[in-house]
């Protein structure tokens, strides 16, 4: 059992973990992610390392509540455990010093592309990230990010929050402004990845995605996360989760991520079916809890 030594949202549905995971804080490098399983029972799900501590023996990970397993693990709280912690796996992002470098990241994948960020920094790197949420309520982890940029820049697709757009909008402005780019990292939903790719490609910029097809084992045996590279098939356990995004075949990869899209959404009715009673009733104590409050004042 892996304990949770922390745990809080940094935005609605989105959840940050410290667990006490010391073998693999101690070998853990960027981009690499671990397996997670929350009981006997339960799936096995890939997240990525988003900070590993050697001297406390913890890693951070940031989790979006998405389907079942996620909501499940966001139900969970400071003190709580987790079964199985597996990692870490996958290869390493390439760490070399490239010149100026493009880390982009959509809702969540700024946590999966933060590590890497900060390692080509440290590599000595110019560092210009541009990271996107629907919302502002759904902007994470800007304060770290700042840290390891020497430029930020933030887009909401509803305009609440810094620039309304989308995060290909600022890598086209770098582009048309004729900002020398050496190589672009971009991590999240795969059409924000598939648009980059498409545009650096024109460009003949090299460019690096991280791939989140289906996991099971991350060991390369079952081949659930299978992906075509150059018409080669390929696993992003082992193989990845990174690739260069101008040889993969995503209509492939959309394909692959939809196959179970049925049997997600009634597991996650179930669940929901499952734990509203619960839910109402918390909610019913909270609003009686309130009308208490209300009465005395």
């Amino acid at each position: 059992m892996f304990k949770i030594q922390h745990a809080e949202f940094l935005a609605p549905g989105i959840k940050r973990f410290i667990i006490e995971a010391p073998r693999i804080a101690h070998k853990h490098k960027a981009g690499q992610f671990v397996i997670l399983r929350l009981n006997e029972h339960g799936e096995r799900i890939p997240i990525t390392i988003e900070h590993s501590d050697p001297a406390t023996g913890t890693i951070r990970i940031v989790v979006q509540a998405v389907g079942k397993t996620t909501h499940q693990l966001n139900s969970l709280q400071t003190g709580d455990g987790i079964l199985d912690v597996v990692g870490p796996l996958g290869k390493p992002s390439e760490i070399e010093k490239y010149g100026t470098v493009v880390v982009m990241g959509g809702g969540v994948g700024t946590a999966v592309a933060y590590p890497t960020a900060a390692a080509l920094k440290r590599a000595g790197n110019r560092v210009i990230s541009i990271f996107g949420a629907r919302t502002k309520e759904l902007v994470i982890m800007e304060r770290e990010l700042r840290e390891v940029s020497d430029a930020l820049m933030i887009t909401t697709d509803d305009g609440s929050y810094a620039d309304k757009g989308f995060v290909t909008d600022k890598l086209r402005q770098l582009i048309d402004n004729g900002t020398r780019i050496d190589l672009v990292l971009a991590v999240g939903p795969i059409p924000m990845m598939r648009a980059v790719a498409e545009m650096t490609r024109k460009e003949r910029i090299r460019t690096i995605v991280s791939l989140n097809p289906i996991m099971i084992d991350g060991t390369g045996m079952c081949g659930g996360c299978r992906v075509l590279i150059d018409g080669k098939s390929e696993f992003a356990c082992v193989d990845g989760p990174e690739f260069d995004a101008h040889r993969v075949d995503f209509a492939v990869l959309v394909q692959r991520n939809s196959m179970y899209r049925a049997a997600e959404q009634r597991a996650m009715e179930e669940y929901l079916r499952a734990t509203q009673p619960q839910l109402d009733t918390v909610q019913a104590g909270q609003t009686g809890a309130c009308a208490v409050q209300g009465d005395g004042r």
